[in-house]
């Protein structure tokens, strides 16, 4: 079996490159990514040298690159590139998620692929209860006021469409909840706290309290969980939208336990006018509709996943939450452009002279 994987460098990429490596029925991997990762990588990667054999990488981008020929003769698609920066150029990210993401459909039909698997999010839902768990029924119309919301959203639109055209192509959608690990946390500083965020803070103890608003709930499961729900969607035989995301569902007080804080109740207004007072600097990446669909986003029900997918996290969502603020405190990443722990210092300042949030 040869799977093609978009977005094979990144936070679930790695992992899911990893995880389909490992799996004896599938014999070839093509890993898509925008930059070629170090040909060293392998070990950094996951990958052992059996396992790296079957991956071959390929410079690729999917707003422009000629996607046909790399999925011909391929068994199935994992579509996982995305774009979360600039969130100060929205038409750039739209260009890539929403325009890239249908270019790679048309793609997969056009080459004929069996099977093609995307990563939508928790996202990509309308807002909806947090004293219930709604299952994949629940409406994907997004949040309008964050870009990432409403692109998402749109892709499931696109994917609608897909599957009314090509009846014949199995189609899965994995929406996951927020995805950490520790290999991540230098790549996910980077995209969401900027340069500005010292990884000490983060130390047990360091962080006096954390900000208990309405809404403040978390579900989060860990890289390599969400790699091998990849695999399996890709692998099996399961159709149509998945939740997942690991138990249990942290909220103010889980989080305050867990950096050794106290909770201290405080109203949203103020939270976000700081943020967005922020990102209006450019002293931080995220946009203030982030924190918006962050207090919006419904508690998904798992058990699908579970029952009709497979799917077990070996992680609990504290445990990645735990492993990736460790990864914070020591710069931790990963072998590939998107993970890379970079230099420290230099890249920092390297993030100061870009424009923090104006290029990808």
């Amino acid at each position: 079996m040869r799977v093609v994987v978009t977005g094979a460098t990144g936070n679930i990429g790695t992992r899911t490159v990893r995880a389909l490596a490992a799996d004896p029925a599938v014999t070839a991997i093509t890993g898509l990514a925008r930059r070629r990762p170090d040909p060293d990588a392998g070990p950094d990667v996951g990958l052992g040298a059996d396992e790296a054999r079957k991956v071959e990488w390929a410079e690729a981008d999917v707003t422009d690159s000629d996607l046909v020929p790399l999925m011909r003769g391929a068994d199935a698609v994992v579509h996982l590139a995305w774009l979360f920066q600039p969130t100060h150029r929205p038409a750039v990210t739209w260009d890539a998620n929403v325009l890239g993401s249908s270019r790679v459909f048309d793609a997969a039909a056009e080459a004929r692929v069996p099977a093609v698997v995307y990563s939508s999010s928790v996202g990509a839902y309308s807002p909806g209860p947090k004293d219930r768990a709604v299952d994949e029924s629940w409406p994907t119309h997004g949040w309008p006021g964050a870009a990432y919301s409403r692109e998402k959203a749109y892709v499931e639109r696109l994917l609608d469409v897909f599957e009314a055209a090509n009846p014949d192509c199995r189609v899965v959608r994995i929406r996951p909840g927020f995805v950490f690990e520790r290999q991540t946390a230098a790549e996910q500083r980077r995209l969401f706290a900027g340069p500005l965020l010292p990884g000490r803070l983060v130390r047990p103890g360091r962080v006096p309290v954390v900000p208990d608003m309405p809404g403040l709930t978390l579900q989060a499961l860990h890289s390599a969980d969400a790699g091998e729900a990849f695999r399996l969607a890709a692998t099996g035989d399961a159709r149509g939208a998945f939740n997942v995301a690991a138990d249990p569902v942290l909220d103010a007080a889980a989080l305050a336990d867990i950096l050794g804080a106290r909770t201290v109740r405080v109203p949203v207004r103020g939270v976000r006018a700081a943020v967005a007072a922020a990102w209006a600097l450019h002293l931080v990446p995220a946009s203030p509709g982030l924190l918006d669909l962050a207090l919006r986003v419904p508690v998904m029900d798992t058990p699908r996943a579970r029952g009709e997918l497979g799917w077990t996290p070996r992680h609990s969502a504290r445990a990645a939450i735990e492993e990736f603020l460790e990864g914070l405190r020591t710069g931790a990443g990963r072998g590939t452009p998107p993970l890379s722990p970079g230099a420290g210092g230099p890249m920092r300042a390297r993030e100061f002279a870009t424009g923090i949030g104006r290029k990808p």
